[in-house]
């Protein structure tokens, strides 16, 4: 008895120096079970990935399962990872600011495009020729996204306010839809229903403006990152191998494009054309871009006028993980 009562305390100190050393090495040996992803339209590298199914035999032979949600839009990719439905969330930097702002925990670890995927769209027989034109009129947008953004700093542009307009907060794709019945005056559009319209009904791209547009960025939950940081490089780096098949293959790009998102090819092709694949490491220019617009948004009051603009962005942004990956 004394013999297996020395045995069984042997085997338990054992165990116990073991984790003790794993801790103090700050490595783990576990890994999660599920990594879900989301997959948009407006991010073609995802739908590069699905495609292909890199991610599923990057995780293979670990035994870890992967599973893609689709985001409708930037704020249904936040929904996701703030109800922990996902781990990876694909948005407009901008967004991801505002949710940080609001108590999000995550971080922007990839870019994953600089598009120039919104601008303000009417009907091509509106009266409607510059944002001067929008005050009192009705604009579709989806609050809380990119569109919706760059309207409130084309009205601040002009000395105006969202309260000189009608917002009719709406889902990217029914915007589209209610400016070509013309139950909105202009949208604040996304690609690939603003190229959509631009091709097939003849909407015009009445105010455009690159600069304020930011950046495609692959979001992580905080949690996720810090109890497996292995698997958040191992994510980036196919999201790398699905950047320079895309750059390499822009017409098969738009094949993957125009068969998810149930569009036609020029169409797929007119957003690719405002998509650029160049840069993938989060660096100054987003810290640049979100500062900017950060300012807007603290005048809209959309985030708290006392918050630390450098401080939200510093805990946004988070380049270490793509650092060990991206060879730009």
């Amino acid at each position: 008895m004394k013999k297996i009562v020395l045995g069984f305390i042997t085997i338990l100190l054992l165990v116990v120096i073991t984790g003790c050393s794993d801790n103090a090495s700050g490595e783990k040996n576990d890994k999660p079970k599920k990594i879900t992803l989301d997959y948009a339209y407006y991010s073609p590298t995802s739908l590069i990935l699905r495609e292909f199914g890199w991610v599923e035999e990057e995780f293979k032979k670990d035994g870890i399962e992967v599973e893609f949600v689709l985001s409708q839009g930037g704020n249904k990719a936040l929904e996701f990872l703030n109800s922990s439905s996902a781990d990876f969330g694909s948005t407009a930097i901008t967004a991801a600011l505002l949710a940080k702002e609001k108590g999000s925990p995550i971080e922007s670890v990839y870019v994953f495009s600089e598009p120039e995927w919104t601008a303000l769209v009417t009907n091509k027989d509106s009266e409607i020729k510059s944002v001067k034109d929008l005050k009192g009129k009705k604009v579709a947008a989806t609050l809380g996204s990119e569109p919706y953004f760059l309207l409130l700093r084309a009205l601040n542009e002009e000395g105006l306010s969202s309260d000189d307009v009608e917002i009719i907060n709406l889902q990217h794709a029914d915007g589209a839809v209610a400016l070509s019945t013309n139950q909105v005056d202009a949208w604040a559009g996304l690609d690939p229903h603003m190229a959509k319209v631009e091709l097939t009904t003849g909407a015009e791209l009445f105010y455009r403006n690159p600069d304020f547009n930011t950046y495609g960025v692959l979001n992580v939950r905080s949690e996720f990152a810090e109890e497996y940081p292995d698997e958040v490089e191992r994510v980036i780096k196919v999201y790398e191998k699905a950047r320079k098949w895309a750059i390499e293959n822009p017409q098969k790009t738009a094949e993957i494009l125009a068969k998810e998102a149930s569009i036609d090819i020029d169409v797929a092709l007119k957003q690719l054309e405002r998509t650029d694949y160049s840069n993938s490491l989060p660096g100054n220019e987003q810290v640049e871009a979100l500062q900017s617009v950060g300012e807007v948004l603290q005048k809209n009051n959309i985030i708290d006028k006392n918050a630390d603009l450098e401080k939200l962005i510093d805990e946004l942004i988070n380049s270490d993980y793509a650092n060990e990956v991206v060879k730009n």
